[in-house]
């Protein structure tokens, strides 16, 4: 666990404009930095960077954060991830937190070592492939006659496994590493009477990725066909791999698949290389195993379209079909992508150009639930019952829909095809809904909307809602700023907005309905108390990724007044700093009325109860009235009645 120095260290040093300037093109536009979005196609920039205050903004999606979050959403690290990342790229040493107990320690060197181990391997199998004649006269020469060019050998860094029965172990032990740590990475096994023996040796090898980029794992084939040997073997699990929720190639992709906001799947390392290859970087592999739910999540990290592609076998795509069901449960789009006859992913890629391949996945995709109705229609010709058995087998897969109008819309659309009435369907739906359960699990399902028809068209504002939102921007954009105020006695003193908002908090004891409102505003009571004036600088460096985004929503503004206003027109503007001041005065006194109205409601409502006495009555009553007077008191300094 990386030391609270250190993250202070790593948030001090980084700068969010140099970080982000490696992934996006930015240009000055006043006192921030713009440039396109990366997570989207957009045309003309919306992609904000403050340099002053360490936060960026994506108005395109509304994403937004600090240079860590950036990370996070760009290359989908996680937090310590994000972290490690970032104190490489400014050499800062990490400082791991001692406070681990010995069985935390213990498995944490241990997973640290499996970690290294695999690198280590990785480098080795790619030293192999290049530096020996083995390598390069096997290896090398199959990967040169699939037809993969060096730039996709050395992207993917792919490698070879000599033809001894003990070259990595041997390897990995004069390097220093245990046995243990060797056996638990999968790569070597060893007997009782202490042979060894490498599993990958003679086999052309694919690194596995995490989604950071780590090598977890390996993927080897075999070349010789006279051997009883699985043809693809991959590595066991432990502590790093786990196989159903590892993705290959999913580390390369994962910004194409963003850019595009689509991903494709297919079966194979060689599908995804060629591919790659071809130009189409937005693709992934589930590597022969059946789809889990794991995988899909990581898909769903990234975008809400997959499109399944399949060579011209339908038998093939048949047999799928409960693994793209269940990439319909976790509410995600799907397309199918049959091939021609006789042609996979590899082989088609390496046929078509890019341009090619573009127009074909565009031109050729198909909706899941259209391609099943008409794949199912032709097997079931002119039979009804066999029919009506694949009608139901249709909204089996659309009631694993959780979205109620994609769900509607497939009915309509499997109505026509079928030829059959929405409304036996629909109760059809309804059936299934009620008497069967998945077998896998589904993306939790959102409450229908009722829409109750009314002639009264008047919205109602929440006025509390409007200003508990001001007072928490006040904190976030000038919670350190020092402001001018008057006491009761019309006195003026100075002091900070923070401290102003937490006491004038304190001293009437007042709480904020928004309950994650509230816990800011503890936060920055608990800052106070240790003299620390907590605002949005703070909280954008927060671990809870909703805070991060608020802070930064709330310190940013899509419009600036440009430098040049002043400097070249001679045009002064007032600053929202100029009237601070009296906006903080204003907030305050506002809550404060809303505050007491709520009150009185509350008070007014209390005194209905039937077993209330007439003394209680009559207290409460004389409550209300002190309240209202407040409240008026309140009011006339506004200027209005609420």
């Amino acid at each position: 666990m990386i030391s609270k120095n250190s993250i202070d260290t790593i948030f001090n040093t980084a700068r969010v404009e140099e970080v982000i300037g490696d992934f996006v093109q930015l240009k000055r536009a006043g006192s921030s930095l713009k440039g396109l979005s990366p997570f989207t196609d957009e045309k003309t920039p919306s992609f904000v960077v403050s340099p002053a205050k360490q936060i960026w903004k994506d108005f395109s999606t509304g994403k937004g954060g600090n240079v860590v979050s950036f990370l996070m959403e760009l290359e989908q690290f996680s937090y310590p991830e994000a972290l490690r990342w970032l104190a490489k790229r400014y050499n800062i040493e990490i400082e791991e937190d001692t406070t681990f107990s010995p069985e935390q320690k213990e498995a944490q060197k241990s997973k640290e070592s499996l970690y290294i181990l695999t690198e280590v391997a990785k480098n080795f199998f790619v030293n192999q492939l290049h530096e020996s004649e083995e390598g390069n006269m096997i290896g090398l020469s199959y990967f040169k006659e699939r037809g993969f060019s060096n730039e996709i050998i050395k992207r993917f860094e792919l490698g070879y496994s000599p033809n001894k029965w003990d070259a990595f172990a041997e390897y990995a032990e004069k390097k220093g590493y245990s046995k243990e740590v060797i056996e638990a990475s999968g790569l070597v096994s060893y007997k009782e009477d202490g042979k060894r023996f490498d599993k990958f040796r003679e086999r052309v090898i694919f690194p596995i990725y995490s989604y950071s980029g780590r090598p977890i794992g390996f993927g080897g084939r075999i070349l010789r066909n006279d051997v009883k040997a699985a043809k693809y073997l991959n590595s066991p699990e432990n502590e790093i791999y786990f196989k159903s929720k590892t993705l290959y190639g999913l580390f390369q992709a994962k910004q194409a698949i963003l850019k595009k906001d689509e991903c494709l799947l297919v079966e194979g390392y060689t599908d995804v290389l060629s591919m790659h290859q071809a130009g189409i970087e937005n693709v992934v592999a589930s590597s022969g195993t059946a789809l889990t739910k794991e995988q899909i999540v990581m898909i769903k990290r990234l975008t809400s379209h997959v499109t399944v592609m399949y060579d011209g076998d339908a038998a093939g795509i048949r047999a799928s079909f409960r693994g793209i069901d269940m990439i319909l449960a976790q509410e995600l789009n799907v397309k199918i992508l049959p091939l021609p006859e006789g042609e996979d992913p590899d082989s088609f890629a390496k046929k078509h150009s890019s341009s090619e391949l573009s127009a074909y996945i565009k031109d050729h995709s198909t909706d899941f639930i259209k391609f099943k109705a008409n794949l199912l229609l032709e097997e079931a010709k002119q039979d009804p019952v066999k029919k009506s058995e694949l009608i139901r087998e249709i909204i089996k897969s659309i009631a694993l829909i959780p979205n109620m109008i994609q769900r509607e819309l497939y009915i309509m659309e499997t109505a026509k095809i079928m030829e059959i009435r929405e409304d036996v369907l629909f109760k059809t739906l309804a059936q299934i809904d009620n008497r069967e359960e998945p077998t896998f699990p589904i993306a939790d399902r959102k409450p229908e909307l009722t829409i109750v028809p009314s002639n009264n068209k008047k919205i109602v504002v929440n006025h509390l809602t409007i200003v508990e939102d001001e007072i928490i921007k006040l904190i976030m954009q000038f919670g350190d700023l020092e402001v001018e105020l008057k006491d009761d006695k019309n006195e003026l003193y100075q002091t900070t907005v923070i401290e102003e908002i937490v006491n004038q908090f304190n001293h009437n004891d007042l709480q904020l309905s928004n309950p994650f409102y509230q816990s800011i505003l503890d936060e920055v009571k608990i800052g106070l108390e240790s003299n620390e004036l907590r605002s949005g600088t703070y909280f954008s460096r927060s671990t809870n990724q909703d805070i991060t985004q608020l802070a930064t929503q709330m310190m940013i503004d899509s419009h600036s007044i440009s430098e040049n206003w002043k400097l070249k027109q001679g045009i002064s503007t007032k600053t929202i700093e100029d009237s601070i001041s009296k906006d903080l005065f204003d907030v305050l006194l506002r809550f404060k009325a809303l505050y007491i109205e709520n009150e009185i409601k509350t008070l007014m409502n209390s005194i209905k109860d039937p077993e209330m006495t007439e003394i209680e009555r009559s207290e409460i009553i004389k409550k209300v009235m002190e309240l209202t007077k407040i409240k008026m008191f309140f009011n006339s300094h506004l200027d209005r009645i609420i």
